[in-house]
């Protein structure tokens, strides 16, 4: 059984900034590729940032400057830095991690999803 819970979501006025945060916790061998992924209202869900277990990075056009996704591989934690919110990046923001259990099992796990509210 494995889980990745995301933190640190809510209400921020436009222009400012918020780090949001994904554990992943079970019975992991290893973790493979981490990514973010939001979906707004009426929307399909649609990647944001992913990082590989090396630290190669990869971000969707709308979000490249602001955000800066990032790993903690001994805590089995990724972090999304947001900067420069604009309303537009209102929407549930996801995780979600390719891993390998031990059992020697490929999973591939999402959060649970936590709110990001840009407003004034």
């Amino acid at each position: 059984q494995v889980q990745l819970v995301e933190s640190g979501g809510g209400l921020v006025q436009p222009g400012g900034s918020l780090r949001l945060s994904c554990a992943a916790s079970g019975s992991i061998f290893s973790i493979n590729d981490m990514g973010w992924y939001r979906q707004a209202p009426g929307n399909q869900r649609e990647l944001v940032a992913t990082i590989t277990s090396g630290g190669s990075t990869n971000y969707a056009d709308s979000v490249k400057g602001r955000f800066t996704i990032s790993r903690d591989n001994a805590k089995n934690t990724m972090y999304l830095q947001m900067n420069s919110l604009k309303p537009e990046d209102t929407a549930v923001y996801y995780c979600h991690a390719d891993m390998v259990v031990v059992a020697k099992i490929k999973v591939q796990a999402w959060g649970q999803g936590t709110q990001v509210t840009v407003s004034s």
